[in-house]
């Protein structure tokens, strides 16, 4: 399959993207795409404290416990010019990868003061982010946390603020190391937790970092010729041993966010799924074969984005299509701070189970 950037685009207007979360995590609205077996998939609409009635016993939610660190930092240049810097993330405990926005770009050896309290020496350039040495005297991540701020998206139109600090965090967020929420995992609250595990449901735990390359936009035609950014991630027996209990049972493995499920499929695309920790640029598209995971929470995504390339492959690029132009008519809200959907994967040739993956 040929498949191009426009493939994947749609119109959203402007002000359906979300500024601000609502007043309680899980008061979003969620849209429910079922598919039917040679007919169109089937849309409903529900709100997303609802999700617990989509849960069947025996069913397993896999959620990414990342939290977001103090990526975002601005500084000057040893010219004076100012600079904002914005992590992709660690390659050591006192090294980054980052992005750097100047009138000029810096040159290798140069240094940045940034927070107006530190020094950083630029290394040189890996693609195309910026190799950073931070101070020996603390770890980077402390660094960051006392001399940084959260950044949100580049498509909230305002800087974060004090509400921003909780509700741009998962309420189950433990591993600091990324620069954007896993956003689908926002909307969970702790009474909705404890609601779906009372409908029998079990919740399992993987990390992954999501990198500030997530918000890079696709830059060429040819979807065949698109590299992804590097992520890492780290999987834990116990969720290894949750999901093949959970296939053991008959039950479905809900990926809570692409972050996720890119996870799972990836670690699951050379044999079977194994506990471990790894680097992944696993790149989605329609016709993928999805070996691990049965459903899918996840938030709207931009068009012409690898997410929305990763969900159109999950349930049919035609299924998204209506899904999407379903939610702009009926007024959802879309991107980080916005609505949700709930996707059961498509079955068919291309999108048949694997039970040899776990």
């Amino acid at each position: 399959m040929s498949l191009k950037l426009n493939d994947f685009d749609y119109a959203l207007p402007a002000e359906l993207i979300a500024q601000a979360p609502l007043a309680e995590r899980s008061a979003s609205r969620l849209l429910v795409l079922t598919p039917n077996p040679g007919a169109q998939p089937t849309l409903a609409d529900a709100s997303f404290a609802a999700l617990a009635d989509l849960v069947r016993p025996g069913d397993l939610f896999v959620f990414n416990d990342t939290r977001v660190i103090h990526a975002r930092l601005h500084g000057v240049k040893d010219s004076g010019g100012q600079v904002e810097v914005l992590i992709e993330r660690a390659v050591g405990p006192h090294e980054a990868l980052a992005q750097v926005r100047a009138s000029k770009s810096p040159k290798t050896g140069s240094r940045l003061r940034l927070a107006d309290a530190f020094e950083v020496e630029v290394l040189g350039r890996v693609g195309e982010f910026y190799h950073l040495r931070f101070p020996a005297g603390e770890e980077l991540i402390a660094l960051l946390e006392r001399h940084g701020k959260l950044p949100l998206p580049p498509y909230i139109q305002r800087a974060a603020g004090e509400a921003d600090e909780a509700r741009y965090q998962t309420v189950y967020a433990r591993e600091p190391g990324s620069v954007a929420a896993p956003t689908a995992g926002l909307h969970f609250d702790e009474a909705l937790l404890e609601h779906i595990a009372a409908r029998g449901a079990k919740c399992a735990w993987l990390t992954l970092h999501v990198g500030a390359g997530t918000f890079q936009p696709v830059r060429v035609d040819d979807l065949g010729e698109h590299r992804m950014h590097r992520e890492r991630y780290v999987i834990p027996q116990e969720t290894v041993d949750a999901i093949a209990a959970t296939r053991a049972a008959g039950g479905r493995v809900i990926a809570v966010g692409t972050t996720s499920m890119r996870a799972l499929e990836a670690a699951a695309q050379d044999g079977p799924l194994e506990a471990g920790s790894g680097e992944t640029e696993i790149f989605i598209l329609p016709g993928f074969r999805f070996k691990v995971v049965d459903a899918l929470v996840t938030n709207f995504h931009l068009p012409k984005s690898t997410l929305l390339m990763l969900v159109s492959a999950f349930a049919g690029m035609d299924g998204i299509r209506r899904a999407y132009s379903h939610a702009v008519e009926q007024r959802y809200r879309f991107f980080s701070y916005g609505d949700a959907m709930f996707i059961t994967r498509r079955n068919d040739a291309d999108n048949d189970n694997n039970d040899d993956a776990v």
